[in-house]
């Protein structure tokens, strides 16, 4: 079934049943009948003051880094799993409300992706924040094999089919074949590891001090994986390390190419370790299907070519990287069989 028609088929059922791809960084919601209808950062802002939640996902965001003291902006989840299980429960119900509107009051079917590595203990916690969340049914899917789905991979074929799913925490590896997973692996290493380089790499060179906001715009701007073809620079603001004022240098994407230059490199032996430990049979497969990139790290400049040179390997990005997950999710809520087989329950 094709991914057009499996969307179709899937509008046929509840339109209260919800796919969410709760990512360290952003959390995407699909709601059936309506595709997807939430996009936004994985933030909570509470107020220690009064107690209660000042704001949640692109409001909390826009605080990061510019609010009072008694303003703290959590992100409750850390490394594709949830920890801090408070301030992910207040974070649900307000996504969950905001995409249900009127239709809050019923229980929806939950599809969340999760990352392939995740712990039973871990899973039990993402599954009962859902159930606190009113759910009728919790569904656990490995966020590789939902990518894959809504990529349009055909996975249920004996074929090997290889993804990268780069997000905030994480970076996924699989292979998959069957609709099960021959190969996954979870790496700790992915965007916010890309940030905190680019944080580390201006205080060490340019005696600069900046925040995770601008870490990730020098990412989104001038950040690449391999040479450009023409170069590009960019102004920076932040505070001088050691004098302690406001400092502005000019960086360019080479100095960008060289912060991210560990953590690229931990992904790419990482693939090539997978690459190692799958049956000759698969690899045959993947060399002429290609590796499919998904995922906010497939978005950094020439991550595909940087990777098919080092690999010798076709490597494609996915036509919506950044909703892959949750669009795979999605087409799962009406493919009951296929959720069924791929469940991480």
């Amino acid at each position: 079934m094709d991914h057009a028609r499996r969307l179709s088929v899937s509008m046929s059922f509840f339109s209260t049943d919800i796919a969410i791809d709760l990512g360290t960084a952003n959390t995407c919601v699909f709601a059936h009948g309506r595709g997807i209808v939430l996009s936004e950062p994985s933030i909570v802002a509470f107020n220690t003051l009064k107690g209660g939640v000042e704001a949640v996902g692109q409001e909390a965001h826009e605080m990061l880094g510019r609010t009072p003291g008694y303003i703290k902006a959590v992100r409750p989840l850390r490394d594709g799993v949830i920890a801090d299980f408070d301030a992910a429960e207040k974070m649900l119900v307000y996504f969950l409300r905001k995409a249900m509107g009127r239709s809050y009051l019923k229980r929806p079917r939950l599809v969340i992706g999760v990352p392939s590595e995740i712990t039973q203990v871990e899973k039990r916690a993402v599954r009962d924040s859902g159930f606190r969340v009113k759910a009728s049914e919790v569904h656990l899917v490995e966020e590789p094999m939902a990518a894959a789905i809504g990529a349009g991979m055909p996975v249920t074929d004996a074929a090997g089919n290889m993804i990268i799913d780069i997000g905030g925490g994480t970076t996924d590896i699989a292979v998959i074949s069957m609709a099960g997973s021959v190969y996954g692996r979870s790496l700790r290493v992915a965007g916010d590891a890309m940030d905190e380089a680019i944080m580390s790499y201006l205080r060490k060179t340019f005696n600069l001090y900046i925040g995770e906001r601008t870490a990730q715009q020098i990412k989104f701007e001038i950040g690449s994986a391999d040479p450009l073809d023409e170069p590009l620079e960019m102004v920076v603001k932040g505070r001088h390390v050691v004098e302690g004022v406001p400092a502005t240098v000019t960086i360019t994407d080479e100095d960008v190419r060289t912060a991210l230059a560990d953590p690229l490199q931990q992904i790419i032996r990482a693939v090539r370790d997978a690459l190692e430990r799958v049956p000759p049979e698969l690899c045959a497969d993947i060399y002429d299907r290609g590796i499919v990139l998904t995922g906010g790290g497939a978005l950094l400049r020439n991550l595909d070519r940087r990777l098919r040179n080092e690999l010798g390997l076709p490597v494609l990005v996915a036509e919506n990287p950044l909703t892959s997950v949750v669009l795979g999710a999605g087409i799962m809520l009406g493919d009951l069989g296929l959720l069924r087989r791929v469940a991480a329950n």
